[in-house]
C-alpha cells in the first residue's frame, strides 16, 4: 500500500469524514421528506377533496392554482436551502478533509 492510499484510507475511516457523510445524508433526507410530504398531501387533496381545490378565489381563479404554484416555489426554496448549506457548510468541510490528504 502506497503512502497516498494509506492517507486516503485514514481519511475514509476518520470520524470527521463519517460525520460529514452522515450530515449530508440527513440534510438531504429531511429536505426530500418535506417536499414528498407536501406533494403527496397535494395529490391526496386532489383525490379526496376536489371541491376544496375547485373552490373559486375570484372569477377566473380556483384555489388549486395558487396551491400548485406554492408547491413549485417550495421546491425552489428547498433547493436554494440545500445549495446554501452545501456552499457554506459542506464544501468547507470537504476542503478541510482534502487538505489533510496533501
Amino acid at each position: 500500500m502506497s503512502l497516498s492510499n494509506s492517507k486516503h484510507h485514514t481519511v475514509l475511516q476518520s470520524q470527521e469524514f463519517k460525520k460529514l457523510v452522515s450530515n449530508r445524508w440527513t440534510f438531504s433526507l429531511v429536505l426530500t421528506l418535506i417536499i414528498l410530504f407536501v406533494y403527496i398531501g397535494f395529490l391526496l387533496l386532489v383525490a379526496f377533496n376536489k371541491e376544496l381545490l375547485g373552490s373559486k378565489i375570484n372569477t377566473h381563479l380556483t384555489l388549486a392554482i395558487p396551491v400548485g404554484i406554492g408547491i413549485i416555489i417550495l421546491a425552489w426554496v428547498l433547493t436554494g436551502i440545500y445549495v446554501y448549506w452545501a456552499n457554506n457548510t459542506y464544501d468547507k468541510a470537504v476542503q478541510d478533509i482534502k487538505s489533510k490528504l496533501s
